[in-house]
């Protein structure tokens, strides 16, 4: 796809690896519905085309942290049922309901505010019930879970709320085998039982559990719907045990800004970190850690660039980094490539990842809003 040179750089989404990944992950559910995650901008792929792709490639719903990442999908004419999960005193909760976007509460507080906003635009909210099952970050411990379903059952006899689903999260899906695992999916259908015998969790009401990395290692895990994240981008949620055959979907490119050649023994960017061994050439790329390139990659990323692999030379700057490209015939506008699928011999975001001691969702998450992203269908 041809794309005007109107910014140094650029992050190429495929969106037809992201459809993939999608079709994959829902056959991998069985039967289960699919709801797509797609916070945090997609997970720095871009809200509205991503979700578009993510909904062609067969997820029934969106799920996002927070309601103006739902509002702002309901601006882009997306119609499918969103769900917003993170939600703190004083958000838009009105306006959340008037788009017909489905919330969840975790406390008898949330529950209150949520009933306040659907009395003055008369329209009852639809909620998802969250039990914390042992993340003990969002939910509702199981003791204070009864609490929580009398006040929901309470509001529901009053026309509202109606809960349409009830929720956990695992915390180490991702570590097969890990004990905690086990006693998640026990404590989630305690929690499921005391909602049935209460009368708040009938056949219509959805029951989900799982991220990426359940979908491809708990299949007793699915339940109703699933919840795929990281994987719908093509980046796998356990990379010790491959890549299940996903797509990587987002390509980061530069195009260098400059090349000069110094002499031995010159050093290179801020604290002269690293220091030419001989005469040489150096290329100057312009991302930096306002981009989203890690001030740790300094003297540790690899990048391609002239047909080879260069790790970044001194260190990272906010708009820029330099490569060290000896004699090879490197030109100012050549492309360099930081991270994409492998194909051509470039660093993958997994790669990245692993190098710098973080997780492939840090990576794609950090490119900033000056790098544009670029769309293949």
């Amino acid at each position: 796809m041809d794309h005007p040179m109107i910014t140094p750089a650029e992050a190429r989404v495929d969106l037809s690896a992201i459809r993939h990944n999608v079709a994959l992950l829902k056959e991998r559910a069985g039967g289960a519905e699919l709801m797509g995650a797609v916070k945090a901008d997609a997970y720095g792929h871009g809200l509205v085309p991503t979700s578009e792709a993510v909904l062609q490639g067969g997820a029934g719903r969106l799920g996002t942290a927070f309601i103006q990442e739902a509002l702002a999908l309901r601006a882009g004419g997306v119609t499918a049922p969103i769900l917003s999960w993170l939600i703190t005193p004083g958000e838009p909760i009105a306006e959340a309901l008037a788009a017909d976007v489905e919330l969840s509460a975790s406390h008898p507080g949330l529950l209150d505010e949520i009933a306040a906003a659907a009395r003055r635009t008369g329209r009852a909210a639809k909620l998802h019930l969250e039990a914390d099952t042992g993340m003990s970050r969002g939910g509702a411990p199981l003791a204070a879970w009864p609490d929580l379903l009398a006040k929901a059952l309470e509001l529901k006899a009053e026309g509202a709320i109606e809960i349409v689903g009830i929720w956990s999260h695992f915390a180490c899906a991702d570590i097969p085998g890990h004990p905690s695992i086990a006693r998640q999916l026990e404590a989630y259908e305690a929690a499921l039982k005391l909602a049935e015998q209460a009368g708040a969790a009938g056949s219509e009401v959805i029951r989900h559990m799982s991220n990426s990395a359940a979908i491809v290692t708990l299949p007793e895990a699915r339940f109703d719907m699933v919840r795929p994240g990281i994987a719908m981008y093509g980046l796998s949620p356990i990379p010790e045990l491959g890549d299940f055959g996903l797509r990587p979907a987002m390509t980061l490119v530069a195009r260098i800004g400059l090349v000069k050649r110094v002499a031995e023994g010159c050093g290179v960017s801020y604290g002269h970190l690293y220091t030419t061994s001989c005469e040489t050439t150096l290329a100057l790329v312009p991302l930096g850690y306002a981009d989203g390139v890690l001030r740790h990659a300094t003297g540790r990323a690899e990048v391609l660039a002239g047909g080879r692999r260069r790790t970044i030379a001194g260190r990272v700057c906010m708009d820029q980094f330099m490569i060290d490209v000896g004699d090879d015939p490197v030109a100012a506008g050549d492309e360099v490539v930081l991270f994409g699928p492998g194909d051509g011999g470039e660093p993958t975001a997994q790669e990245w990842a692993d190098t710098l001691g973080t997780i492939t969702h840090e990576i794609v998450t950090r490119i900033g809003a000056r790098v544009p992203r670029v769309y293949h269908k």
